[in-house]
């Protein structure tokens, strides 16, 4: 039996690992992806500013899985009956026959025909994109700096430019469009407010209800008739389903089959949760499905370790009428199925962050905290500690350990029981309390903390305490004289103790 994981991202490396770990050595797995590497995604945004950190967001996908065989190609075309994937491989179009299957492709870009869009705006989805968005941007200073959608990659790919440009002296003039009448849209309301107080702080023009209509080199034009010169362009306006999908977003049943043998997980599938809405494409998503398609393919194989837990009734949504199986109901096993839900939402803009749990909305130290947990959980659940030290003292200044702390080399499944999927799992008992306080305040309900949290960020502009100390520093330059850069360095520390007055307005609960 051969069971293939296409794409390694998210979603696939949590397949993968996990259907190491549940098949028997007889079933064969084979992980297909564009790259050798596995890149964390979320955290892309970064090379903008940092191209240096390319090293802890990409990890080598042989050091990560155990014995599934990798092989590097596109897939461009799927036949979910049949069971076969059609490859491009670096020798040649090849075609990969399959008894059990994980779509994992992601998404693409979508530029919804928009004349001069596609050729002349750099999407985020790479790191040859932040590369380009980073060069782009040294050679322009002084001009615009468009970033067409404001979603959270839009959101974050604008802070990193607006971050680089103070710290370059670059004099960027960078500005969101978004069509949609607030930024963030299809979040809640506070946490949409929270960011876009954030982006405005760190100097991002922010403009809402208005569209990108066309573009050519030296202009993004919007369709209320203005244009705007645009030396820099990066579009994040939307996403669209993988090619080898026709580039739609598949349609799966609660149990994220498609095929009697085909599953699609993560962003290259389309779900709605108990209230019609779509399911975000996101991390988190991606692996609380991926752990539902991993236990479901091994029940399906015959594993005798799969855990198969029915939330509800196996439901039939999105396979267009199509029987799930020809095999008779009584001698298949009952799948698990994905429930939608999340634990929150963090952004990331420049040097600060907002984060929503819960309830809870906040800024500064606690929420780039979170953001820093994220990407560093998911590194270390795969065996790579050194990208985890590196990402943690980019995320929070912390200092790492010069270079002593080196990459698991060899295979991390014998020694590591994780995968991606489960850092989030310890936050568990965490999350139920935050669950019981949501019951309280009541669904669509918001408590704002960010006016407490954001002093505790010395990054943010006007932050009190950052000012405090800086003139501490230039009254020393000044009675001793020389600069603390040169010669012995001086560190001058400001202990936040007690109450302070907030620059912002009072914590209220948002709509």
């Amino acid at each position: 039996m051969r069971v293939a994981v296409l794409g390694a991202g998210y979603a696939g490396l949590t397949v993968a690992r996990r259907l190491e770990r549940l098949l028997p050595p007889a079933v064969d797995i084979v992980v297909v992806n564009e790259s050798t590497d596995h890149l964390v995604q979320h955290e892309l945004h970064r090379l903008i500013r940092y191209p240096d950190l390319e090293s802890a967001i990409t990890v080598s996908l042989e050091k990560i899985l155990s014995r599934a065989e990798l092989r590097q190609a596109t897939v461009t075309d799927l036949d979910t009956d049949a069971g076969t994937a059609t490859l491009e491989t670096p020798d040649g179009t090849e075609a990969l026959e399959y008894d059990l299957a994980a779509v994992c492709l992601g998404a693409e870009t979508e530029f919804y025909g928009l004349d001069g869009v596609e050729a002349y705006a750099t999407p985020l989805k790479s790191v040859d994109d932040a590369t380009a968005i980073r060069e782009s941007a040294l050679d322009s200073e002084g001009e615009n700096a468009i970033v067409g959608g404001g979603g959270l990659s839009g959101i974050q790919a604008a802070g990193e430019l607006a971050a680089l440009s103070d710290r370059e002296e670059l004099d960027l003039d960078v500005r969101i469009v978004e069509m949609a009448d607030r930024i963030a849209p299809g979040f809640d309301e506070a946490f949409a407010t929270a960011v876009r107080e954030e982006l405005e702080a760190r100097g991002v023009t922010i403009e809402t209800g208005v569209a990108v209509d066309s573009a050519d080199e030296e202009t993004v034009n919007l369709d209320d008739g203005r244009s705007l010169g645009a030396a820099v362009f990066v579009w994040t306006g939307g996403i669209r389903g993988p090619a080898a999908m026709g580039g739609e977003r598949r349609a799966a049943a609660r149990d994220l089959q498609v095929s009697d043998s085909t599953f699609v997980v993560g962003d290259a599938a389309a779900l709605t949760d108990e209230n019609g809405q779509p399911v975000p494409a996101s991390a988190q998503t991606a692996t609380r499905q991926a752990r539902v398609a991993a236990t479901n393919i091994a029940a399906l194989a015959g594993a005798d370790g799969a855990d198969i837990s029915v939330d509800t009734a196996v439901s039939d949504e999105g396979n267009d009428g199509d029987d799930v199986s020809e095999t008779p109901l009584e001698s298949r096993p009952e799948l698990s199925v994905y429930n939608p839900e999340t634990a929150g939402w963090v952004v990331s803009i420049g040097d600060g962050a907002v984060a929503q749990v819960g309830p809870f909305i906040f800024s500064g130290e606690p929420a780039k905290a979170a953001k820093a947990a994220i990407g560093v959980g998911h590194l270390g659940s795969v065996g790579a500690i050194r990208q985890a030290s590196e990402l943690v003292a980019e995320e929070l200044d912390w200092p790492t350990a010069g270079g002593k702390l080196d990459a698991f080399d060899g295979k991390p499944a014998d020694r590591l029981p994780t995968d991606p999927g489960s850092p989030s799992e310890l936050g568990g008992p965490a999350f139920a309390v935050l669950a019981a306080v949501q019951q309280v305040v009541g669904d669509g309900q918001s408590i704002d903390l960010t006016a407490l949290t954001r002093p505790t960020d010395r990054s943010y502009p006007g932050n009190p305490f950052a000012n405090v100390q800086q003139t501490l520093v230039d009254s020393f330059e000044a009675a001793f004289g020389g600069s603390t850069e040169t010669g012995e360095s001086v560190e001058i520390d400001v202990v936040e103790d007690g109450a302070s007055e907030s620059d912002g307005a009072d914590a209220d609960d948002g709509e």
